[in-house]
């Protein structure tokens, strides 16, 4: 039997790789959906699902929006196209009758997972149109199984959500030698686009209409910046303009805010980028590929320069967040395929030596394997997740209290997944307990909390005694995080993924 498997997938890959690869690709996606719950990064909930929802309910928790109590008074710097879409996927899912927060993102995640399939397949195709089909095979099978590619597709993260647009731009530009008006005002609809969704890549787009001028394509390259504006205008300047009565004024925003603000997250030396790229892509096959990825720049400028600019922008600009990177991974992959195979093609050294080679790939598998596997179907901040969901299921929450007096701050609790608006009250070093009970005096009977939530197990008796001073309290449940929240912990104490203890508040003291 297994051999008959083995036999019918060695013939797949011989005969049909790109249906091979892709339904690979779609197996592990399909095990993201269904387990990969939960969110990796604040960004991918708080700044889409998150506000998404607040505006379906006629809320606007982050006031985005300008509203009749002019409670935002300047743009915010967000781009508004993708968190609108979900906004509309909503609105759509509740028409039809589906509120529960988990059966949403089960559908969000889906159509994420088939989205991130354009990277998978049109990337095969531009692999196969440089170097010919076995180098496809290597390229297209990193793109669709590489170990943290089925986990990120059904994030909401910006970074991610922009790459199968940009992929899909050069494709079309490699596909044929044609020049025509039609194919390149496409191009720059999808830069366009791409741009809408994060700003940053309009380094992509700009690599891109430069290496058409270097190509001395100067009806293309203006085309495609025509195009682009076009598509910039009509949905990033439209939306502003509707909301601020002037265009573009979000994208200001977020210039402005990121220059002052340069120095003030997570900074880090010029070569950052690269020991993550190394590090990400599992050396020694990340070095093979870096390097394959510079060897033939001047060849494969179309595919070489926008991704350059934009790794160049990122190492000399001071906040350095790892997701900031992303969008270039798979041209990185894709041109490193390429530029690598062509050179061991070429050398005596690696013609010489065929099975170290091999080895080198065997322990590049093997390893991503393993994270493949155990990323796929992780649970990111399951603890804040599913502590939401126990709650929104007893129907009666009226506001929270969230424990974390071991801690500076307070982390953002998830409230899509309590379905319910409510007030959450903070306890921590910065707002102690005193804090509290100030300011409950204040706030209506109606909104007081009737739950309490401790995160970490840390000094749990005398934190748990001292809210027993102002509440009397039921213990209700005690919440997990994940295998992969508890094992990032671990390696990282910032990563705050603690076990959370749910307590109902009987009454107040």
């Amino acid at each position: 039997m297994f051999k008959k498997v083995t036999d019918t997938i060695k013939a797949s890959w011989n005969e049909k790789p790109l249906q091979l690869i892709l339904l690979s690709g779609l197996f592990f996606r399909v095990l993201a959906v269904l387990f990969s719950k939960g969110f990796g990064m604040l960004d991918d909930h708080f700044l889409v699902i998150e506000q998404a929802q607040t505006w379906v309910d006629r809320v606007d928790e982050n006031n985005w929006l300008i509203n009749a109590k002019k409670t935002m008074e300047h743009p915010d710097g967000h781009s508004l196209f993708y968190t609108g879409l979900h906004y509309f996927l909503f609105r759509f899912l509740e028409f039809f009758g589906l509120h529960d927060a988990q059966g949403k993102m089960y559908v969000v995640r889906v159509l994420h997972a088939a989205y991130s399939m354009i990277t998978v397949y049109y990337g095969y195709r531009i692999t196969e149109k440089i170097a010919g089909g076995k180098v496809a095979k290597i390229g297209g099978l990193l793109l669709s199984i590489f170990w943290m590619f089925p986990f990120l597709s059904v994030r909401n993260l910006v970074e991610v959500a922009c790459i199968p647009p940009l992929v899909l731009a050069t494709w079309l530009s490699l596909r044929d030698e044609k020049n025509s008006f039609a194919k390149y005002f496409l191009i720059g609809l999808l830069l366009g686009i791409s741009f809408n969704i994060r700003f940053q890549a309009i380094l992509f787009a700009g690599g891109f209409g430069l290496a058409l001028m270097f190509q001395r394509k100067w009806l293309a390259a203006l085309t495609t910046a025509l195009s682009f504006l076009i598509c910039a205008a009509v949905i990033q300047g439209g939306s502003d303009y509707v909301i601020w009565n002037k265009p573009f004024v979000e994208f200001a925003e977020y210039v402005r805010y990121n220059i002052e603000n340069a120095n003030n997250y997570y900074t880090q030396p010029w070569y950052n980028y690269f020991i993550l790229i190394l590090g990400m892509l599992i050396p020694p096959i990340s070095f093979f590929l870096l390097f394959g990825f510079f060897r033939n720049f001047k060849k494969n400028l179309l595919l070489f320069l926008p991704s350059f600019i934009f790794l160049a922008f990122h190492s000399y600009f001071p906040n350095k967040q790892e997701r900031f990177i992303l969008p270039i991974f798979p041209f990185i992959i894709i041109l490193g395929t390429i530029g690598w195979t062509e050179f061991v093609a070429q050398s005596k050294y690696w013609r010489k030596h065929p099975s170290l080679l091999r080895n080198f790939w065997i322990f590049f598998w093997t390893l991503n394997t393993m994270a493949l596997c155990i990323l796929s179907v992780s649970y990111g901040k399951r603890s804040r997740v599913e502590a939401m969901c126990y709650i929104q299921s007893q129907g009666d929450a009226s506001g929270l209290v969230i424990e974390e007096s071991e801690r500076n701050n307070v982390n953002i609790s998830p409230r899509f997944y309590l379905q319910k608006w409510v007030p959450v009250f903070g306890v921590s070093k910065e707002q102690p307990l005193q804090n509290l009970e100030a300011t409950l005096t204040l706030t209506v009977a109606s909104l007081h909390p009737n739950y309490v939530i401790f995160y970490s197990d840390k000094n749990m008796e005398p934190r748990l005694n001292a809210m027993k001073e102002v509440f009397e309290l039921e213990y209700k449940a005690t919440i997990e995080p994940s295998f992969i929240d508890d094992v990032m912990f671990r390696l990282n104490p910032n990563n705050v993924n603690y076990t959370a203890f749910i307590y109902k508040v009987v009454k107040e003291r």
